[in-house]
């Protein structure tokens, strides 16, 4: 028989970033407060947690190392104040002068760093109508993927855009991660049309929770973003999702029902190898 595993109560933060680190700091500091206040245990909140810029200039004279980061800094310590594990979704880093990363951070409830993730996937696009994003022309790309071990199971960490790689996640639930953080900045055009379906199908491809908060709204820097914070079970339903505006929403998480997705379609135990034939259009399986 299967070992049987404790819920616990995870909350997401659904913020609207402005170019003050230290606003943001102080409303994303609230808005954890109230998903601790419905019982959460674990934190999550959005990518660009505490600074959302547009001008490359500002960027840089705002982003610190992590030494010596505001948010870093305060967020330990409210983990250990709240006695929460907390995931600081993403904060734009410095971590040599002149060079910036997007990093992802998880405290422990004694304000411990347990697990940094930097963001693989750039997103670098072109979405019409004279919008367009070139991530990769300021941020340099992570290299690893990061599991970090929770009290009611295995997390994997990434952010975002890494959400359109789906061997990422396939990789991350093989070496054994139950739950997947994704928080994100999404465009309003790409949420509209792919959020939903992108977070429920990473869930069902891996049989993990998928915990993706996500900023919202018009920003001070003229960006808008899509919202819809989503908690999601291995079986890809719905379990919470937030409204238009800024706010938290909690749900229960049951580890149990990562077995079960799983013994249901156990497709992570059965990969192929196919070999692509030479001047045909078809791939053959390799045994």
């Amino acid at each position: 028989m299967a070992p049987q595993h404790t819920p616990f109560r995870a909350g997401l933060v659904q913020s609207c970033a402005t170019r003050d680190v230290a606003q943001n700091v102080e409303e994303l500091t609230e808005l954890i407060r109230a998903c601790v206040k419905d019982g959460a245990q674990f934190v999550s909140t959005p990518e660009m947690s505490h600074l959302l810029e547009t001008s490359a200039e500002e960027i840089y004279r705002k982003a610190k190392p992590e030494d010596e980061d505001q948010g870093v800094r305060h967020f330990a310590d409210l983990a250990r104040e709240l006695g929460i594990w907390l995931n600081i979704g993403s904060l734009a880093i410095q971590p040599e002068p002149g060079t910036l990363c997007n990093r992802s951070f998880l405290f422990t409830p004694d304000g411990a760093l347990a697990a940094r993730y930097d963001k693989i996937h750039m997103f670098d696009v072109e979405l019409g109508g004279g919008e367009s994003y070139r991530e990769s022309k300021r941020y340099t790309a992570g290299r690893n993927a990061v599991l970090a071990a929770l009290p009611w199971g295995t997390l994997g960490m990434t952010i975002c855009y890494d959400m359109r790689f789906p061997a990422l996640y396939r990789q991350l639930a093989q070496a054994g991660a139950d739950f997947l953080t994704v928080p994100s900045a999404f465009t309003v055009p790409t949420g509209k049309a792919h959020w939903h379906a992108l977070l429920r199908a990473r869930a069902i491809e891996t049989g993990c929770f998928v915990l993706a908060a996500a900023q919202v709204g018009e920003h001070e820097c003229g960006r808008k973003t899509y919202g819809h914070s989503l908690i999601i079970s291995p079986w890809g339903e719905i379990l919470g999702e937030a409204s238009g505006g800024t706010g938290v929403i909690v749900a229960e998480i049951d580890r149990n029902e990562v077995d079960a997705a799983r013994a249901k379609i156990p497709s992570l135990t059965l990969d192929q190898s196919y070999e692509l034939l030479p001047g045909k259009t078809e791939l053959k399986a390799v045994s």
